[in-house]
């Protein structure tokens, strides 16, 4: 129950947050108009949020942790290509269970030079989860072997791809097709370097 309600608050104050950034934008906005408008206090507000940026973050946030474990779910005799298309596939699925916020999300995240590094600080984070998941799911250490870091960033660069183009789109773009061909160019060189 109380994870529920923590997750309903997380909720209002991220939506209060976008819909007042979509009127104002990121610089017209303050943390007093979002608490305003979620009707919290700040004090509400910094229990759930270290900053302005997360708040807007904080839809993406669990997106690491989910395709750690989808990776870790694959089959053992699974391509890497396919493993790591299955768990970049995760992040999108959630974009297009909520597609319209989604892509307000990612818009005002590509475009706010602030929100914009806060995703790559996050990015960085799913990247060393996933090469940790990779590393044991090939036996390899990550720390002395450079194939599943390799493998890692590259999986997420698709990712990033897709996004800016299905962005770009204004949505028009199916993401699942676009990053089955982003995975065709990658494919061979995550495939043919496992191992190594």
């Amino acid at each position: 129950m109380a994870e529920r309600k923590r997750r309903l608050v997380s909720d209002e104050l991220t939506e209060s947050a976008l819909q007042l950034l979509a009127l104002k934008g990121y610089d017209g906005v303050t943390i007093d108009e979002i608490v305003a408008a979620a009707g919290v206090s700040r004090r509400t507000f910094f229990r759930y949020f270290a900053s302005k940026e997360d708040v807007v973050v904080q839809f993406l946030a669990d997106m690491g942790s989910d395709m750690r474990t989808e990776l870790a779910d694959r089959p053992a005799d699974e391509r890497p290509s396919e493993a790591l298309l299955h768990a970049v596939r995760i992040p999108l699925r959630a974009c297009a269970a909520d597609s319209e916020r989604a892509l307000r999300v990612v818009r005002l995240i590509l475009r706010t030079p602030a929100l914009h590094a806060r995703f790559l600080e996050r990015q960085a984070h799913w990247r060393d989860d996933l090469t940790a998941q990779l590393g044991q799911r090939l036996g390899l250490a990550p720390a002395t072997a450079l194939y599943p870091g390799l493998a890692a960033g590259m999986a997420l660069t698709a990712f990033d791809a897709v996004l800016r183009r299905w962005c770009d789109s204004g949505g028009a773009d199916d993401p699942a097709a676009l990053l089955d061909q982003a995975f065709a160019v990658i494919g061979p060189a995550l495939d043919g370097g496992a191992g190594r």
